[in-house]
C-alpha cells in the first residue's frame, strides 16, 4: 500500500536541538560566571543537557506543566533555591541565547523537496505547539508542512498510540498510510510501527538523545536525504 505522507518529528530530526541547546548553555554559563563549576565545557554541556532530559520526561510524564518543568530546570542548573519569577527570568536569559543558535539541518529542505509533491507532510512533536510554531516559522519551514501536533495540546505524548494516530487524523489518513520520521529509535520508530504507521529511525549519529540500542527490525536512515528511495521501496 502506497505511503501517502510523512510525519514528522522536529527537535534533533528537522532542527538542530542538541546542538543549539549545547551552544547555548555554554554561552549562558559562561556569561553568568558559573562555568568554573565543572571540570569541562564537555561536562557542562553533558550536565545541562541531562538535566533537560530529566525534566522534559517528567514533564511528558504528567508530573509538571511546560512552564513548570522549565522553573524546576532553571533550579536544578542555578543550584540555589529561585522564586517562581526569579526561575522565569534565569530560564529566559538561556532561552534567548538558544533561540541565537536555531538553525534547520542543512539536509532537511533538499529532502522535502525530493519527496514533493508525491508525499504529504505533518508534524508530531513531544512539545508545545507555540514553543514549536515559533522555531518553524524562524527556521523557514513552517509552510513546508500541512499540520502540527503537539503533546502538550494533546493530553498524550509519544510513543503512546493516541499521539500518532492524531497526527494521522489531522492529515486525514490511516495510519497504514503514513510515514513517522524521528531521532529516537524507540519513542519514534518503534512507537510508530506500534501504532500502525511506518516507523524510521533518523539516526544522526552525533545526537545523546538516540542513546542505546534500537529496538530490532526498526528501520533506520541516516540522512533525510534516504527518504524518498526508501518509501518508493516500501511502496511496493
Amino acid at each position: 500500500m502506497r505511503i501517502l505522507a510523512v510525519v514528522w518529528d522536529i527537535d534533533d530530526t528537522i532542527f538542530d536541538h542538541s546542538g543549539a541547546e549545547r551552544r547555548a548553555a555554554l554561552e549562558y554559563l559562561t556569561a553568568r560566571g558559573l562555568l568554573g563549576r565543572y571540570a569541562s565545557p564537555e561536562d557542562a554541556a553533558a550536565h545541562w543537557h541531562a538535566v533537560s532530559e530529566e525534566y522534559v520526561d517528567r514533564y511528558l510524564a504528567g508530573e509538571f506543566t511546560f512552564v513548570a518543568q522549565r522553573r524546576e530546570r532553571a533550579r536544578v542548573l542555578a543550584r540555589r533555591p529561585l522564586t517562581d519569577a526569579e526561575a522565569d527570568v534565569w530560564m529566559a536569559g538561556y532561552l534567548a541565547a538558544y533561540r541565537r543558535h536555531w538553525r534547520v539541518f542543512p539536509d532537511v529542505v533538499p529532502a522535502l523537496d525530493a519527496l514533493a509533491p508525491r508525499r504529504r507532510h505533518g508534524l508530531l512533536s513531544n512539545n508545545s505547539a507555540p514553543h514549536q510554531e515559533e522555531k518553524l516559522r524562524a527556521i523557514g519551514v513552517h509552510d513546508r508542512f500541512e499540520a502540527l501536533v503537539c503533546s502538550e495540546e494533546l493530553g498524550v505524548a509519544k510513543p503512546a498510540a493516541g499521539a500518532f494516530h492524531a497526527a494521522c487524523a489531522s492529515l486525514g489518513l490511516p495510519p497504514e498510510r503514513v510515514a513517522y520520521v524521528g531521532d529516537r529509535p524507540d519513542t519514534d520508530a518503534a512507537g510508530a510501527d506500534a501504532a500502525g504507521l511506518t516507523g524510521i529511525w533518523l539516526d544522526r549519529g552525533a545526537s545523546p538523545r538516540a542513546a542505546g540500542d534500537p529496538p530490532a527490525g526498526v528501520r533506520r536512515i541516516t540522512s533525510p536525504g534516504q527518504l524518498a528511495a526508501l518509501l518508493d521501496t516500501l511502496d511496493t
